[in-house]
């Protein structure tokens, strides 16, 4: 299981293919706040909620500095169909290897129905402008995050 981040730590840097397969860095938004999340897989309900409440709340998220990424092990073309078939405005990335899942302590032992897994653990981040983790959310529930987020955010 990978070290989980804390608020004061450097977002591991990254770049991974978005939706269109462009290559998408952390670095591009360098003196712009992100807010970088992880989710299981594209197309399924928990994960279709959470794109859609980041999608809804994307202009007012914009309107107050915050970039919005969402990071998942699907494939470009399943994030481009899931894209697609939600209207999602937000950036969906790549991360096949999980490679920068498990940099974000993302990336773990999982519990369902009393089987436990190795999984990506729905995982939230908010960076500030100049590349430092100021948030780091760990199994955040699919429903009512992103209304917890701009909250806590003061937006």
């Amino acid at each position: 299981m990978s070290e989980r981040l804390q608020p004061g730590d450097v977002a591991p840097a990254f770049t991974l293919p978005d939706a269109d397969g462009n290559e998408v860095s952390l670095a591009d938004h360098k003196g712009r706040k992100v807010i970088v999340y992880f989710y299981p897989a594209a197309l399924t309900p928990g994960c279709t909620k959470q794109a859609c409440d980041f999608t809804d709340n994307l202009d007012l998220l914009a309107g107050a500095g915050y970039d919005v990424i969402g990071v998942s092990p699907d494939a470009p073309e399943k994030l481009a169909r899931f894209r697609e078939k939600e209207s999602l405005k937000v950036t969906l990335l790549a991360d096949p290897d999980k490679k920068v899942t498990e940099a974000y302590g993302a990336y773990g032992e999982k519990k369902n129905y009393g089987k436990t897994y190795m999984g990506v653990i729905r995982s939230t981040f908010v960076i500030d402008e100049q590349g430092t983790v100021e948030r780091a959310l760990y199994n955040v529930r699919a429903t009512g995050h992103v209304a917890k987020i701009i909250k806590d955010l003061g937006i």
